[in-house]
């Protein structure tokens, strides 16, 4: 059924991560409706816009880094191409920003 993708670990660690968020989220949520505020994004906004806006955020940084990484490879002379990791990590320090500071 899943055969049409390459389920690699950090595939299913970049899911996992947004499963948990969604389920923090959910709780946060309940315990604690938020309010909208104004930080860096240019309008005003809830936890639950925040976490969309970085999640596609994340989502775009992933794509570009799997689509760019063979380019990048030839550019630097690279004997492969970057680990997805890196990319990972980026994606998760721009969300935790957009959540935090956005």
């Amino acid at each position: 059924m899943l055969n049409w993708m390459v389920w690699t670990t950090p595939v299913a660690v970049f899911f996992g991560c947004i499963v948990v968020m969604l389920v923090g989220m959910t709780i946060l949520e309940i315990r604690s409706p938020s309010v909208l505020r104004k930080g860096f994004l240019p309008i005003a906004t809830t936890r639950g816009d925040r976490l969309f806006i970085g999640l596609m955020c994340a989502a775009w940084i992933n794509l570009a880094w799997v689509g760019l990484g063979e380019k990048v490879a030839a550019w630097l002379a690279l004997p492969e191409e970057p680990s997805v990791w890196i990319s990972f990590v980026a994606s998760m320090l721009v969300l935790a920003l957009i959540l935090r500071k956005g």
